[in-house]
C-alpha cells in the first residue's frame, strides 16, 4: 500500500508532528511505502520516507495551505496513491487525524462577525467543513470526547465516522525507563539545587499555552518560596514578549525560555510539577507525559487531557472559567506541600502503570491501512 501523509509543516518539537512522526514510522515498520507533503522540514527525514516539499509562494498563511492543496491535489492525480492521511484539515482526505480543536466552535467564542468576513476565515472554514461535514467520506481519527462534541455541533458528523484514538506516549517518558537517582543527577546536570523548585513548561506557541499565566502565578508567590522557584518555559515560539512579562513583574530571573531541547525526559525527571494553564488546547499530550513521568500537573479544564489529572489524582485542573487567583493559590499551595507533591507523584506513576497512555501510533496504523476506513 501507498500512503500520503499532508501536514504543512514539520518541526522535531510539535505535538501534532511527533504524533505524525511515530504513525507513520509505523505505517512504514509494517511495509507500507510512506509519501509524505510538507510545506517546510525541518530535521532529518527518515530514509524509509519520500519527502516532497511543495513550493509555495503566499504572503499569508492560509494562501500558502491554498496552494500547497492545489499543488498535492495535481500530484495525487498524476502519482496515485492507496490512502491519503491528513494532520491539517483539507478537503479529500482519506483519514484526519485531529490534532486541533473545532475551528468554528473557537471562532464562534473568541472572534466577532467582521473575522468573519477575512480570507483567512473563508479558508479555514471551508478546509473544516470539507472534513467533517455530514456525507464526507473522510475517517475522523479523534483524540477526545469534547472534540467529537464540538465538530457533530457544528456538522452534524454521522457518529460511526469518528474513531478514538488511546494517547501516544513514548515509552521514554516513562518513570520506570529513567536512570536510577534521574532526579538527583539531571538536577546537578541543570545546575539546581535540592532546594530550589523547579516548575517546567513544554510546548510551542506560548501565547496558547498560558506561559503569561504560568509567569503571573510565579510572580504571586510568597517571596520566601518565589526566591527559590524556577521556571523552566520549553518550546519553538519567540520568548520576548514573555521575557518581558517576567521583568515587569519581578521574575525575570526566575523565568528561563529554551527552544525545543531533546532532554525533556530528563527536565520532567528533575522538576516539580508541570505547569500548563492553557487557554486552548485539543488534547494536551505533555500532560499524559508528565503522568508517566510521575511529574505532577497543574492544568486547566480547557485542555483535553485535563480528565486524566482528576482519574489518576495526580495534581489540579483550573475549572472554566479561568481565574488567575485560582492558579496562584493552587501554586502556592502545592509549593509549600511537599507531601502533596509526592503523593501525586506516586498517584502519576500508579495510573501509569495501569493505564493505556502508549499504543496511539499502533491503533492510528491499524485503521489507516484498514480496507474498510478511507
Amino acid at each position: 500500500m501507498i500512503v500520503a501523509f499532508c501536514l504543512y509543516k514539520y518541526f522535531p518539537f510539535g505535538g501534532l508532528q511527533r504524533d505524525f512522526m511515530r504513525i507513520a514510522q509505523t505505517v512504514a515498520a509494517r511495509g507500507h511505502q510512506v509519501r509524505v507533503y510538507v510545506q517546510s522540514w525541518q530535521g532529518e527525514c527518515p530514509a524509509e520516507f519520500k519527502l516532497i516539499q511543495v513550493a509555495v509562494k503566499s504572503r499569508t498563511n492560509h494562501g500558502r495551505n491554498a496552494e500547497y492543496y492545489q499543488w498535492v491535489q495535481a500530484d495525487l492525480k498524476q502519482h496515485p496513491v492507496d490512502r491519503v492521511v491528513g494532520f491539517n484539515k483539507m478537503p479529500g482526505l482519506d483519514v484526519y487525524y485531529a490534532a486541533d480543536v473545532c475551528y468554528a466552535e473557537k471562532v464562534a467564542r473568541e472572534k466577532g462577525c467582521l473575522y468573519r468576513l477575512t480570507g483567512r476565515y473563508r479558508h479555514y472554514a471551508a478546509f473544516e467543513r470539507a472534513t467533517f461535514e455530514r456525507g464526507a467520506k473522510t475517517t475522523l481519527l479523534m483524540l477526545t470526547e469534547k472534540q467529537i462534541a464540538d465538530f457533530r455541533n457544528y456538522y452534524d458528523t454521522e457518529p460511526e465516522r469518528f474513531l478514538i484514538l488511546p494517547p501516544g506516549i513514548y515509552p521514554d517518558r516513562k518513570y520506570s525507563n529513567q536512570i536510577p537517582e534521574a532526579r538527583k543527577i539531571y538536577r546537578e546536570k541543570n545546575g539546581i539545587t535540592e532546594h530550589q523548585n523547579l516548575l517546567l513548561q513544554v510546548g510551542s506557541d506560548f501565547t496558547r499555552k498560558g506561559v503569561d499565566r504560568s509567569i503571573q502565578a510565579v510572580a504571586a508567590l510568597p517571596e520566601t518560596i518565589r526566591q527559590n522557584t524556577l521556571l523552566y518555559v520549553v518550546g519553538q515560539d519567540k520568548p520576548t514578549r514573555f521575557a518581558a512579562i517576567a521583568e515587569k513583574r519581578g521574575v525575570g530571573k526566575n523565568v528561563r525560555f529554551f527552544s525545543g531541547r531533546n532532554d525533556v525526559a530528563e527536565l520532567m525527571a528533575a522538576a516539580d510539577l508541570l505547569m500548563h494553564p492553557a487557554y486552548q488546547e485539543a488534547a494536551g499530550i505533555v500532560l499524559l507525559e508528565a503522568i508517566a513521568a510521575g511529574l505532577p500537573v497543574l492544568a486547566t479544564e480547557v485542555c483535553g487531557y485535563a480528565h486524566h489529572l482528576t482519574k489518576a489524582n495526580c495534581g489540579e485542573v483550573i475549572t472554566e472559567p479561568y481565574r488567575q487567583e485560582r492558579l496562584n493559590n493552587v501554586l502556592c499551595n502545592a509549593l509549600s506541600k511537599p507531601a502533596l507533591r509526592q503523593a501525586w507523584a506516586d498517584n502519576a506513576r500508579s495510573y501509569a502503570d495501569t493505564q493505556d497512555l502508549y499504543s496511539l501510533p499502533e491503533r492510528a496504523a491499524d485503521i489507516i491501512t484498514d480496507n474498510q476506513h478511507g
